[in-house]
């Protein structure tokens, strides 16, 4: 039998077949007489985190040890997907602890919408979902925007206590975790890996100045995200990269709009209004007839309709309707695509996604 060999740095059993599992290492590495894998490798060098796949069930392990400790809880949401990166039920697994609420990819926003009122519109969000934050951050880890604000409240907030960083896949955590390591350590220090003792798959634990820790936990799956039911060619379309610009359609009732062919918005009834669209700029918007909408769907998804293309096509599930009594002002929200809003009460709208991925009505976020 051969001998098992485990990373010195997480504990992971090594093996050499697949890149995205725990535990991976080149095979000209297993030579060494210290092996490291590559995950604990790109931490150690490159001050990089990586995310690692695990089960619910794990996740379930985590979260269940946040209450447990006195911490600070940095709860990380992509502002983009607001809805669909939050963690239902987070509120019951925190106990005590300060939540500090940080809405990331704040420059895909466009820089109309006022970050104040975003702060505030975060804030009365997350109480209706059950959380009551501390205090709501915006920044943009990609772009560096807010981090002295951000790293100013965690010092101030976490009095002395260990932070920990939690949030769902896709919200840009470890580019955040990143950030915050390169500006804590300055960009020519090294952190070495004997200097991470709880570098283990489920958690990795970085150093501050006063003997606590921070620590960054793998990112949970929501599998409600669009993200969960596409490829990846058709998920980078989708994913914004730059800040979106925001389509308004006037819409008479019975015309229907197209998200390429990912989901389906029906107008019903309201008389001739104004819907403001807010996805990538690189997802094609059609408009038609409702009457026309089930005809050119079923000749033209994967066509004219896209993305996804037609190779891709046929593993998408299929689109199922929810319907909306529109009382007041407010954003018809598709998990990890983007919202419309429906600028004033009295419509009537049907919203159609891939089977599985949720579609929600919320206060506007404009």
């Amino acid at each position: 039998m051969t001998e098992e060999l485990r990373c010195i740095g997480c504990g992971a059993v090594i093996q050499t077949t697949d890149k995205n599992q725990p535990g991976y290492a080149p095979e000209s590495s297993l030579e060494k007489e210290d092996i490291i894998c590559q995950r604990c490798f790109r931490l150690k060098h490159y001050n990089e985190i990586q995310d690692v796949p695990l089960t619910d069930d794990d996740f379930l392990k985590i979260l269940n040890q946040l209450g447990t400790k006195e911490a600070l809880i940095v709860y990380v949401v992509d502002i983009f997907d607001f809805d669909g990166s939050w963690l239902p039920g987070l509120h019951r697994f925190v106990g005590n602890n300060p939540v500090l609420l940080v809405g990331n990819k704040a420059d895909l926003l466009p820089k109309s919408l006022k970050r104040e009122r975003l702060t505030q519109w975060m804030r009365g969000r997350a109480r209706e979902l059950g959380l009551a934050p501390t205090d709501c951050v915006l920044v943009s880890a990609e772009k560096g925007q807010a981090f002295d604000v951000l790293l100013e409240k965690i010092e101030e907030e976490r009095a002395g206590r260990d932070v920990f960083v939690v949030g769902c896949t896709n919200v840009g955590k470890s580019t955040l975790i990143n950030r915050i390591i390169k500006v804590a350590t300055g960009e020519n220090d090294v952190i070495t890996t004997s200097q991470f003792p709880g570098t283990t798959l489920d958690k990795i634990e970085i150093p501050l100045s006063d003997g606590s820790v921070l620590v960054d936990t793998p990112g949970i799956i929501n599998h409600h995200q669009i993200a969960h039911v596409i490829d990846t060619k058709t998920l980078k379309l989708v994913s914004p990269k730059k800040e979106i610009k925001p389509v308004t359609y006037q819409l008479n009732e019975e015309q229907t709009l197209f998200l390429g062919a990912l989901a389906r918005f029906d107008y019903t009834s309201g008389g001739r209004r104004a819907f403001v669209v807010y996805t990538s700029n690189n997802l094609m918007i059609h408009r038609t007839k409702l009457e026309k909408a089930d005809n050119l769907y079923e000749t033209q998804a994967g066509k004219l309709l896209q993305p996804p293309g037609e190779e891709d096509i046929e593993t998408l599930p299929k689109l199922v309707p929810y319907t909306f009594s529109v009382k007041e002002k407010a954003d018809i929200v598709f998990s990890g695509l983007g919202w419309i809003t429906v600028l004033e009460g009295g419509a009537k709208v049907t919203a159609w996604v891939p089977e599985g991925v949720s579609v929600s009505i919320r206060r506007s976020i404009v």
